[in-house]
């Protein structure tokens, strides 16, 4: 199995010089509200406690702290504490560090074999991921199992991209993959565009034109003080229950001291730790199968066969081409989209070969001087293969879970990584691609792969499913374990629990649009929004 980026081995000495550098002009105000969880109470009491200060919870979070007192806990850190992720150019960084416990990030392999990473600080995987920002596409909101209001969708969208999202100035390289995506026939050209529209767009970007990374941490700012406190490294330990009734929650500090937090009368506790995180609490709290549950000799709350089921990730199918000559690092800025939602994007990357004769990653005949990456990835939406999340035999939680997505197993993904990698083909044989073919030192042309080529016939079935089998590996969009209609209801409420919902991608079948995270941040928006309206009525 494929594990993480192949450009991950030519880019840590070039992404280590940038990360020592901090980054000028951050907007920083929500800093007042920010407590490490040593300096918190032992016991205290909120209306609101918000489990995650990830992409849904701080929004939820801003908006909920508006009329009512709320306590977010992050088990991260502040996000000014890694300076290299606040900045395009120190991308990569995410996927070079080592996981010491306190990075931005938790690392681990699923039981596909694949590595997956988990946000592990204020603003979660907005702080670390590739930043591109696009709305979710029709299908998912006619499937999500929501009545939606769609008016208020589209305030939660704007109000989002008032802060955070702006309109990306292309990288030479992000021009020359729009270009040949119009070439390839993946039409028509949509310019720049928030909306899931199928053919070739410029998406939105929490990247500036500076590169300063403007993730759902700054949806905090602006928010006064006085309603809302942020607890960082405080890791919760469990959900605290009377009857069938959530009413507090446990968490420690980095120090391993126990801390409690309780709701008021009419309050509620909402999970936002991702699609890892909340069924793995869940699980932890007493709320699950009552046979995996039992066999640990966990506490039973109430038996429900369903969290940590229906779980899914979107694989990335994927060709990594050296360049002929040098490029600065660039995020995404623009998506192909193709009928049936599969996506077509680019990340490309300066690359000191001079480091790498030990990998054996370039063939020896190679004349290249200066070449840069470019890394051609896909992906799916609708993925049908379905897997499954269980804790392992320690109920630590800062241990990882046990997770299977069992990738292609249901054969239409199979389909859909071929029509996709069929695609890129005929991306590769536009006139814009030609100019990145290089020359060996016989004088024959053309593209040089790092790590396993594209198969030569893609008209052949079999070939091309072995390649999408033996790359696979992750686009980081997992989803699942707490689904819409078999975990929470259409309120995002735990099913046959008082006081307790879920909001976040857990709850989600489907991923939304290209990329999920601007629908995550609308989602903590929205359902912010909607419990205010509960509450006045």
């Amino acid at each position: 199995m494929a594990t993480i980026l192949p450009l991950i081995l030519i880019s840590i000495f070039f992404l280590r010089v940038l990360s020592s550098h901090t980054i000028p002009n951050q907007d920083v105000s929500y800093m007042k509200l920010v407590h490490d969880a040593t300096d918190i109470p032992e016991n205290e009491e909120y209306d609101y406690i918000i489990i995650g200060g990830g992409t849904a919870g701080c929004p939820l979070a801003a908006t909920l702290s508006s009329k009512f007192s709320v306590l977010l806990l992050e088990r991260g850190s502040d996000p000014n504490k890694y300076p290299s992720v606040l900045n395009e150019q120190g991308l990569l960084n995410v996927f070079v560090e080592e996981d010491d416990g306190e990075n931005p990030f938790q690392r681990f392999v699923s039981e596909n074999g694949v590595e997956i990473i988990r946000g592990r600080v204020l603003g979660g995987g907005s702080m670390v991921n590739a930043g591109f920002y696009s709305r979710g596409h029709r299908e998912f909101f006619e499937s999500a199992g929501v009545d939606w209001d769609m008016e208020l969708v589209e305030k939660g969208y704007e109000w989002v991209e008032e802060t955070v999202v702006s309109r990306p100035r292309l990288s030479a390289w992000q021009g020359a993959f729009r270009r040949a995506l119009l070439e390839g026939g993946v039409g028509p050209d949509n310019g720049f565009d928030l909306r899931h529209l199928v053919g070739t767009k410029t998406g939105g970007s929490i990247f500036d034109e500076d590169g300063n990374r403007h993730g759902a941490v700054e949806l905090l700012n602006g928010v006064e003080p006085g309603n809302l406190k942020v607890a960082v490294r405080a890791t919760v330990q469990k959900i605290i229950f009377s009857d069938l009734s959530a009413i507090g929650v446990s968490y420690s500090d980095s120090e391993g001291k126990t801390h409690t937090a309780f709701i008021r009368k009419k309050g509620e506790i909402i999970l936002s730790a991702g699609a890892i995180g909340s069924p793995q609490l869940l699980l932890l709290s007493g709320v699950g199968p009552k046979s995996h549950l039992s066999s640990l000799k966990l506490p039973v709350v109430l038996h429900q066969p369903h969290v940590g089921e229906f779980m899914s990730d979107n694989p990335r199918f994927s060709a990594a081409v050296v360049l002929p000559f040098p490029l600065v690092a660039s995020s995404a800025q623009v998506v192909g989209i193709l009928d049936g939602n599969i996506h077509l994007q680019t990340f490309a990357s300066p690359a000191p070969f001079f480091i790498l004769p030990t990998f054996g990653l370039l063939p020896p005949q190679s004349t290249l001087i200066n070449p840069s990456l470019a890394l051609l990835i896909g992906k799916f939406s609708d993925v049908l293969s379905k897997g499954s999340l269980h804790l392992n035999s320690s109920t630590d939680v800062k241990n990882n879970p046990i997770v299977r997505f069992n990738y292609y197993t249901n054969p239409n993904d199979l389909a859909q990584c071929v029509r996709g990698l069929r695609k890129v083909g005929d991306f590769l044989k536009t006139r814009t691609m030609e100019e990145i073919k290089t020359q060996d030192l016989e004088g024959n042309k053309g593209f040089q792969f790092l790590g396993p080529p594209l198969p030569e016939n893609l008209s052949d079935n079999s070939s091309v499913q072995e390649y999408c089998k033996e790359t696979v590996t992750t686009y980081w969009h997992y989803h699942g374990g707490c689904l819409v209609g078999k975990v929470v209801d259409r309120n995002y409420r735990v099913i046959g629990i008082k006081n307790l919902r879920v909001v976040d991608g857990s709850t989600f079948s489907v991923s939304p649009g290209t990329n999920p995270m601007a629908t995550l941040m609308m989602l903590g928006r929205y359902v912010g929004l909607k419990m205010l309206q509960e509450r006045s009525s």
